[in-house]
């Protein structure tokens, strides 16, 4: 059974940073692509950043350049380094594997940047 775990959402100012991680179990982890989503209220959800393949990594134009998708295959983990935070960051944080034709999402993890 494919579980995906997140954590590391909360609150923070604009211009702070915040690092969320995204436990994985129930898969051979380094060998599918993985990454970060977000869905603000109102709005689609969007890709942030993800490992297309092991080496390959895609971001979203909203992430270029202020936020980095990391990945530690030993603990079957990934992570998203978010810097320069601003307020339309805020919004639920969504992890996401794809195995296949099957793709398997997380709870989502609540980011919200504001003063």
């Amino acid at each position: 059974q494919v579980q995906l775990v997140e954590s590391g959402g909360g609150l923070v100012q604009p211009g702070g940073s915040l690092r969320l991680s995204c436990a994985v179990s129930g898969a051979d982890f380094a060998r599918y692509a993985v990454g970060w989503h977000r869905q603000a209220p109102g709005k689609q959800r969007e890709l942030v950043a993800a490992f297309a393949s092991p080496l390959i990594t895609n971001y979203g134009d909203s992430a270029k350049g202020r936020f980095a998708i990391s990945r530690d295959n030993t603990k079957n983990t990934v992570y998203l380094q978010m810097n320069s935070l601003k307020p339309e960051d805020t919004a639920v944080y969504y992890c996401h594997l794809q195995i296949g034709s099957a793709g398997y999402w997380g709870q989502g993890t609540q980011v919200t940047a504001s003063s």
